[in-house]
């Protein structure tokens, strides 16, 4: 099959470029990739636009490339964790598209069947609705959004196979599986991989036919966003 890499790094090797378009899975630091996120900046490859429901937080996830500048733009539902991000778009160093947390899903999601375009109510009458077609239906005003299509997706999954089907857990499954379909070639970090027949067919969230690369990470640090306890009582 040939689709299994040693390493991060060596499953992104000839794929990044300069201006290219990255589409990230992963829903707050839950199931972020977090193994690819670094070799793309450890690759030091520049001016990405990257397509996420976060922008991760300051010095881990997709904040690291915030960090280190590869990033021009964002086209993101939620960067409220990231001060450098702040930063950046307050002193006008970084483009920000703002979408809907669902429109964001549903843009991501229709790139990957093939749809260019689609018409939502979310945001018709806010900032979000300018510039933007609008048509009626039945009475009510719809606004055009469009699908995304990026260079490049990098999912995390809890389990795949030598084929690429993938398997994510709980939260994880948040944006990870539309992401798998959006991009031209997608790279997938697995933790733990599984031999051949290991998967329930109905269970297999990513089918192989999306997945072209795969590697199995080691030690990830699944960070938490925001750790919260309840008080004993």
């Amino acid at each position: 099959m040939g689709k299994i890499y040693d390493t991060a790094a060596a499953a992104l090797d000839g794929l990044l470029f300069d201006g290219m378009t990255i589409v990230a899975g992963g829903f707050g630091l839950c199931g972020i990739p977090e193994k690819l996120i670094a070799a793309i900046h450890d690759s030091g490859v520049r001016d990405l636009t990257v397509v996420s429901n976060n922008a991760g937080v300051d010095g881990f996830g997709l904040g690291v490339l915030l960090q280190s500048r590869q990033v021009k733009k964002m086209i993101a539902s939620y960067v409220g964790e990231n001060k450098e991000f702040e930063r950046q778009y307050l002193s006008g160093e970084l483009d920000l598209e703002f979408a809907p947390q669902g429109t964001l899903a549903e843009r991501i999601r229709a790139g990957g069947a093939g749809i260019p375009g689609f018409y939502t109510k979310t945001g018709v009458g806010t900032l979000i609705a300018e510039g933007k077609e609008h048509k009626d239906f039945a009475g009510e005003t719809y606004i055009l959004e469009t699908g995304i299509v990026a260079d490049l997706a990098i999912v995390h999954a809890w389990r795949g196979d030598l084929y690429g089907n993938l398997v994510y857990r709980k939260t994880a499954r948040n944006f990870n599986p539309n992401a798998a379909t959006a991009g031209k070639v997608t790279v997938a970090e697995v933790e733990e991989l599984v031999p051949e027949g290991s998967l329930d067919p109905d269970g297999i969230h990513t089918p192989s036919v999306y997945v072209k690369r795969l590697v199995l990470g080691q030690d990830f640090e699944k960070r938490i966003e925001q750790r919260t306890v309840r008080e004993r009582v």
